[in-house]
């Protein structure tokens, strides 16, 4: 069974109004998502470069898509240097602290 409730909630994308599902407590970041969509979606349009639903929704997730994979990238090169500064700093203390004799 369970424990998560789903609520209706109402977005507009391009003028557009849709009725999607999404877990309670949640239906503000979903509509913060249909607002940046939206914009994205508008900014395309607007530049008259592409036509079509479709084709502008296909080139925000694109961008979209393009955006993630350049955050994922610069958060594993972060996680390395994270790690390695751990690793360095682990063994500074190793070397600068007395062994504990029991």
């Amino acid at each position: 069974m369970s424990t998560h409730t789903e609520k209706a909630v109402t977005i507009h994308v391009l003028g557009k109004e849709y009725h999607v599902s999404c877990p309670a407590g949640e239906e503000y970041e979903l509509r913060q998502a249909a607002s940046d969509l939206n914009e994205k979606m508008a900014t395309i349009k607007a530049s008259g470069k592409v036509i079509g639903l479709e084709r502008i929704a296909v080139m925000v997730a694109l961008n979209i898509n393009h955006e993630l994979l350049q955050r994922k990238a610069e958060l594993k090169t972060l996680t390395l240097e994270t790690e390695t500064r751990i690793t360095q700093l682990m063994k500074k203390l190793e070397t600068l602290l007395p062994e504990n004799n029991n």
